[in-house]
């Protein structure tokens, strides 16, 4: 096949319709993903909400930041083409027609239009033509007059703009992609290909981040995001790029004033907003910023997007869960605190503080539609290696099942839920009783004498089998309690020898919680003793209390973290977040839609219709055939072709129509 053929091939295929009908089709499903699923959020949100797997799927299909992919930009780059193409191609003849008027149409073929019938007058062809152009001038048509041998052509036409509906159509549709081409950062893929911008994953001050993680400032398009804590100032934001992100530098600088926020009964935010003050220069602008309420400066619009914590100051104990002892510390949210232990230093992490935690009521006991579960802090115990738990601790207790407990929830991976740990609150309704228990039951020497204290007691001297002593008895006691601490009751049952038999193993298992039991009640006695709550028994609620320690203790080795964070005090910081847009390609966007919206008005509103009349002298005056069409609606323009009929009849005296159209004869 010769090159010049492909060629034309390739460019009637490039500009056809079924092409441009399936880049539109792709570019909708692509825009309902853009819609459906946020856009450019930091990477662990994606991990949380679709786990490790289809987190790495999406990315790799680029659904996180879609209207910058490399596969949307390509189906932008073919649908200009192909419409430019269609355009180049189309657009001449369309233009012809909307000003040709067809003069030299015969009049076999106006007989052959659906529309059309056959005339006599009695009035000579000059006068008959002249009436019927002014007739057809009435009814809104622009006329031309051709005259020939045998006669003439009257030739009239309305509404030849809707042949530039098509035009304004599809220079709309390559306005908008230019638009979104413009606002896609395509220089920014490039750069980023070419590895002269490099994504920042570490949290740096941005005196600290380097140059190639830098934007220009005179970067034209972008869409980029900052927190600005209460009373502080920015002149900075930051694109989102991968797992890391870009420094984006302003003209000016965002101080926030003030932040204000409400909520509705079911904790969801209600409104927020934002007192801002733009300093640039020696301009000073301020302007409140709500959601849906932005604030365009200069070319850059600041929109209200999120809130969160400013750098709120944490006062918190930690209590030592591997031995007795606790220490007080002071930390800002996004700030790490270095703790040594066993040899390792671990850095906590203090990630997030929510003043208010509302969530639907559970508890049966509380009347209340919806509970304040109260302050929270959650944060990391990062070990040398790079591993981390994730922590979050309420404040206050919770009441569940009528008791309460300080919950401390903990997971692995961003992707997990939360596994809570239970911890009985005393009557202050701090932790502090279970946690001295668990202190107790670390301090071995005392423990052992505890027991054997306890056993002296119980045998009153006397031995058991004649050889076990009570001192033999309490070390038993002392071994089973350990092992319970190491790894809670699977550890129990993993000392039961496997060669025993079914009844066997029962009756070990058997002893062994009844003796658990007696060093747990025995150093939970020891524990009220010790606060002037000597007893001889425990009560029904000191039994709860019990109860309930026993089972976190049993979870406690699966806790990951040597220490348990106790909130005591905090001053509460909120941030507002931003985000910041330089969008030059709105303005082309905004062009294209007003073109789009004149189109199809044109397209489907304006009909593009034409009349001709055939004039030929006749035996007795002038002969006459009518015809005409439409581009829409066939039917109702043969209704309203009688009535032009009609028209004409009325305007010529002495009119006459013959037989002609089956469906128009008069």
């Amino acid at each position: 096949m010769p090159a010049s053929v492909r060629l034309k091939s390739g460019l009637r295929f490039l500009g056809s319709m079924n092409l441009a009908v399936t880049l539109l089709v792709a570019l909708a499903l692509a825009s309902v993903i853009g819609t459906i699923l946020k856009q450019n959020e930091p990477y662990q949100n994606y991990i949380v909400k679709f786990g490790p797997f289809w987190h790495s799927l999406f990315e790799r299909l680029g659904l996180y930041d879609i209207y910058s992919s490399s596969w949307f930009i390509l189906i932008l780059a073919f649908l200009v083409t192909s419409t430019s193409i269609c355009l180049y191609r189309n657009g001449p003849r369309i233009i012809a027609s909307a000003r040709r008027y067809q003069e030299d149409m015969q009049a076999a073929q106006l007989l052959n239009l659906p529309d059309h019938s056959r005339h006599q007058t009695r009035l000579d062809p000059d006068e008959t033509v002249a009436k019927l152009a002014g007739c057809f001038r009435d009814l809104g048509f622009k006329v031309r007059i051709k005259a020939r041998e045998t006669g003439a052509t009257v030739a009239a036409m309305k509404g030849a703009s809707n042949r530039f509906g098509y035009l304004f159509t599809h220079c709309a549709v390559v306005i908008i992609c230019i638009g979104g081409f413009l606002d896609s950062n395509v220089p920014l893929k490039f750069k980023t290909l070419r590895g002269e911008l490099q994504a920042e994953t570490r949290n740096l001050p941005v005196s600290r981040i380097p140059e190639h993680s830098k934007l220009p400032a005179t970067n034209t398009s972008f869409r980029a995001s900052v927190s600005i804590p209460e009373g502080r100032a920015v002149g900075a934001a930051f694109v989102n790029l991968g797992a890391g992100y870009l420094v984006q530098p302003l003209p000016f600088v965002i101080l926030l004033e003030d932040f204000r926020v409400e909520h509705y009964p079911s904790g969801q935010p209600k409104s927020f907003e934002s007192d801002l003050v733009i300093r640039h220069g020696d301009k000073r602008v301020e302007h409140t910023i709500a959601v849906n309420h932005p604030l365009t400066y200069e070319g850059y619009t600041i929109y209200q997007a999120s809130f969160g914590d400013g750098g709120s100051r944490l006062d918190f104990t930690l209590h030592d869960l591997t031995a007795p002892g606790t220490r007080a510390h002071s930390l800002r949210v996004n700030e790490a605190l270095a703790l040594e232990h066993g040899g390792e230093t671990l850095n906590l992490e203090a990630e997030e503080f929510r003043k208010f935690n509302i969530f639907p009521n559970e508890d049966p006991t509380i009347a209340k539609e919806f509970r304040d579960f109260g302050p929270s802090i959650s944060y990391k115990l990062r070990r040398p290696d790079g591993r981390a738990h994730e922590y979050l601790n309420y404040m206050y207790p919770i009441t569940l099942e009528g008791r309460e407990f300080l919950l401390s929830g903990v997971r692995a991976a961003l992707e997990e839920e939360f596994r809570y740990l239970h911890i009985p609150a005393d009557d202050a309704g701090s932790p502090d009783r279970f946690l001295a228990l668990l202190d107790l039951l670390q301090d071995e020497a005392r423990l052992a004498r505890i027991y054997a204290e306890r056993q002296a007691l119980l045998l009153a001297g006397n031995t058991l089998d004649g050889n076990v002593t009570a001192t033999d008895v309490a070390n038993v006691t002392l071994r089973i309690v350990r092992l319970f601490l190491a790894g809670g009751f699977a550890t129990l049952q993993q000392q039961i020898d496997p060669a025993m038999d079914e009844a066997a193993a029962a009756a070990v298992n058997s002893a062994s919680m009844k003796i658990l039991r007696f060093g747990l009640e025995q150093a939970y006695l020891t524990l009220l003793a010790d606060a002037g709550l000597e007893t001889a028994e425990l009560s029904d609620r000191d039994l709860q209390f019990l109860n309930d320690a026993i089972v976190t203790l049993s979870a406690l080795h699966q806790y990951g973290s040597p220490y348990y964070l106790q909130l005591t005090d905090f001053e509460h910081v909120e941030a507002s977040g931003l985000q910041i847009a330089r969008a030059p390609g709105a303005k082309w966007v905004y062009l294209g839609f007003t073109l789009l919206s004149i189109g199809v008005f044109l397209l489907f509103y304006v009909p593009h219709q034409r009349l001709w009349a055939r004039v030929r002298p006749g035996a007795a005056g002038a002969e006459i055939v009518l015809a005409g069409t439409r581009t829409r609606h066939a039917c109702d323009f043969s209704r309203y072709f009688k009535q032009i009929s009609r028209k004409v009849a009325e305007t010529l005296t002495g009119f006459a129509p013959e037989s002609g159209n089956r469906k128009n004869s008069l």
